[in-house]
C-alpha cells in the first residue's frame, strides 16, 4: 500500500478508533446521567468495564492475525492504542471493585481474593497488565530491546487469565464467556507456526532408524 494512502488511514483511523473505544464510557456515563443504568449501577459498572477490557484485548490480539491474512501492514498502527484502552477498562473495573463495591476497605479486598478464586485471577490479569502498559511507549520500546518482546509475550497469559476470570464470575449464562474462550483459542492457534511444526514431524517420520547392534559373541 502506497505510503500516502497509509498516512490518509493512520489520520482519519485514529481518531475514529480513539472515539469507538471511548464509546462504551460515554455510554455508560449517559445512562449514568438519564437514570437508565439499572437496579444496581455498581454492577453494572463492573460488568461493563470488565467486559470491554476483555473484548479490547481480543481484539488487540486481533491484530496480527489479521495483518498475516489482509497484509494490511497499516493495522499493526493501531495494536497499542487497542491495548492501552483495554489496560483503560481493566483500571476502570478494578477502581470500581475496590472504590466503589468494597470502599476501600484492604482487610476485606484481600479476604475477598484469597476467598473467590475468579477474583485472585483478575487480579492477578491487571497486575501483569500494568508493566505492559507502562512500557507500550517508543521511548522504552529503545531501552528494553529484545526483552521488550519477551516482557509483551505476557499478553497471551493475561488474556487467558481475563477469559477464565469471566468464566468462573458467571454462574448461569455461559455462552458470552464461552465465545470469549473460543475466540481467544483461535487467535492463539493462529500464532503456532503449523507449517515449520508439520515439517519437523516429517523429517522425524521419514528419518531412517538407526539399524540394530550386533554384538560379538
Amino acid at each position: 500500500m502506497p505510503f500516502a494512502t497509509t498516512d490518509r488511514i493512520m489520520r482519519f483511523g485514529k481518531p475514529l478508533v480513539f472515539l469507538l473505544c471511548l464509546l462504551p464510557l460515554g455510554l455508560l456515563v449517559w445512562q449514568g446521567v438519564d437514570g437508565a443504568i439499572g437496579p444496581n449501577p455498581v454492577e453494572t459498572l463492573l460488568h461493563t468495564t470488565g467486559n470491554w477490557a476483555l473484548r479490547l484485548l481480543l481484539v488487540t490480539l486481533a491484530v496480527t492475525p489479521l495483518r498475516r491474512l489482509t497484509g494490511w501492514v497499516w493495522l499493526i498502527r493501531f495494536r497499542r492504542m487497542l491495548g492501552l484502552f483495554a489496560f483503560f477498562y481493566a483500571l476502570l473495573h478494578f477502581a470500581t471493585y475496590i472504590w466503589l463495591d468494597q470502599f476501600f476497605a484492604w482487610s476485606a479486598i484481600l479476604e475477598d481474593i484469597v476467598k473467590r478464586p475468579y477474583i485472585m485471577v483478575g487480579f492477578a490479569a491487571f497486575v501483569l497488565l500494568i508493566p505492559l502498559a507502562v512500557t507500550s511507549t517508543r521511548g522504552w520500546i529503545r531501552r528494553l530491546g529484545k526483552r521488550w518482546k519477551q516482557l509483551h509475550r505476557l499478553v497471551y497469559l493475561i488474556a487467558v487469565l481475563g477469559v477464565v476470570h469471566f468464566l468462573w464470575l458467571v454462574k448461569a449464562d455461559l455462552r458470552e464467556p464461552l465465545i470469549n474462550a473460543m475466540i481467544l483459542a483461535v487467535l492463539l492457534a493462529m500464532r503456532v507456526p503449523w507449517r515449520a511444526l508439520a515439517g519437523r514431524l516429517r523429517n522425524w517420520v521419514g528419518r531412517p532408524s538407526s539399524p540394530p547392534r550386533v554384538l560379538d559373541r
